[in-house]
């Protein structure tokens, strides 16, 4: 049996009408298209505090446009992107089966991420190597250099971003296994939704390592440098940026050691690997979730005690519903008769799964989503009120889980059948209890 014929066997598309997302292919290449200047355009508007509708003026303050910095800024990112990626090779690991695949075999992944995110932080703030005086020396990196050169970063990342993404699209043709949703025979929309599930190089996987460690990793560097500049700036740190970067830090930090959680995750499990998450993993995510770092090291509020008081509180309610219902639902999914989750109601399903209606699950079916939103509101609330760009995550975080509940019902109810409509009759409410 040919490759091709296993291809389309194990994950083709349909006999019945493809259905396009994200408005189909012309959705698809307006994205491509806009989400770089979007980028770009953000990494300005926080640099001087509020929106500018001067596109000459955008164009022209967004990066340096000196061709030698960008080619340093690049070949930085590749650097940066290799050293990453010895980490996840050479690091101590535990391997970790993921899910099953439609053809009903299961890869193994390198769990380390926990483990690269400290060495990266303990070489970043005191091991980082340089030669003085033709001696080895070490001490903390130039981190300054990041708040330098963030727009030319930025656009290094989007060029690195898509040239990885046409490789991937290349080498999709030669897959065994393509995502469904990736595979419709428009180029524009498969090269942007991806069309291999788990692109690999021999056992290292190119979608769950993007997913976690450049850009996640690379948030948090970004938000060191910014701090850095802050206190070269004021000859202190202020509230607010230490809030925004203990927040931050502490939510890369929890990706990173709930590493194993994410090979359950749509984006792992159904999602190719294409523009949309290369594009998002390691551009999107270090560059736009950075802005309120950024936005503060040139324009903080100057809040007050009980201000950060108040806006930690609202982070702690956040990640306590967050973390509370990722690890419940990854308990029950790894044990059902576990001590933690034996107690759980459930409903289960005609094709062998069990379906959560008590719990956290009980409340919302993405109640989840709901505590990741408020986590993200309370980052851009350490800004103040003077200016609504550093409020663009919480604007754009709530349009997207909105558009990414719609896709899981949309795929669940594939998967389930009329067991997804008795179980939306227990569970009723998508977000918040007794309101949505």
């Amino acid at each position: 049996m040919s490759r091709a014929d296993k291809t389309n066997i194990s994950y083709n598309r349909s006999k019945t009408k493809f259905v396009f997302e994200f408005g189909g292919p012309i959705g698809a290449l307006l994205t491509v298209i806009s989400l770089p200047l979007v980028v770009l355009t953000l990494t300005y508007f926080a640099s001087i505090g509020q929106i500018s509708l001067d596109p000459i003026d955008i164009y022209r303050s967004s990066f340096s446009h000196d061709l030698s910095i960008f080619f340093k800024c690049f070949f930085g990112l590749l650097l940066w992107f290799l050293f990453q990626v010895a980490l996840e090779r050479f690091l101590p690991c535990e391997l970790v089966e993921g899910a099953s695949l439609p053809n009903g075999k299961r890869l193994t992944y390198r769990i380390n991420g926990h483990l690269a995110f400290w060495c990266t932080i303990l070489i970043a703030t005191s091991c980082f190597p340089i030669m003085k005086d033709g001696r080895l020396q070490f001490e903390s990196a130039p981190l300054h250099l990041l708040y330098d050169y963030y727009g030319d970063l930025a656009l290094a990342a989007i060029v690195w971003c898509s040239i990885l993404s046409i490789y991937l699209y290349n080498k999709s043709f030669s897959a065994d296994i393509l995502a469904k949703g990736g595979n419709s025979g428009v180029t524009i929309y498969d090269f942007f939704m991806g069309r291999e599930l788990n692109p690999r190089w021999g056992s290292f996987d190119w979608k769950e390592f993007c997913e976690l460690r450049p850009g996640l990793i690379g948030w948090a560097l970004l938000n060191m440098a910014f701090m850095a500049a802050q206190k070269e700036k004021l000859g202190y740190v202020t509230g607010s940026m230490i809030l925004v970067n203990v927040f931050q830090g502490l939510y890369v930090w929890d990706a990173l050691y709930q590493e194993r959680a994410i090979l359950t995750t749509m984006d792992i499990t159904t999602d190719g690997f294409g523009f949309m998450l290369v594009f998002g993993d390691m551009t999107w995510v270090p560059f736009t979730y950075s802005l309120q770092a950024r936005y503060l090291v040139d324009h903080d509020p100057s809040l007050g005690l009980y201000a950060l008081i108040g806006i930690l509180l609202v982070n702690f309610i956040g990640y306590s519903i967050f973390r509370g219902a990722n690890s419940q639902k990854d308990s029950f999914r790894r044990d059902p008769n576990g001590n933690d989750v034996k107690h759980l109601q459930y409903l289960q399903t005609k094709r062998g799964t069990k379906l959560l209606t008590s719990g956290y699950w009980g409340l919302a079916r993405k109640i989840n989503y709901t505590g990741d939103w408020i986590m993200g509101l309370s980052w851009c609330m350490v800004c103040g009120f003077r200016s609504i760009v550093p409020y663009f995550y919480a604007i754009y975080f709530c349009i997207l889980l909105i558009h990414r509940s719609a896709r899981d019902d949309h795929i669940c109810y594939m998967k389930y059948g009329e067991d997804w409509n008795v179980y939306k009759k227990i569970v009723p409410y998508r977000f918040i209890p007794g309101v949505v």
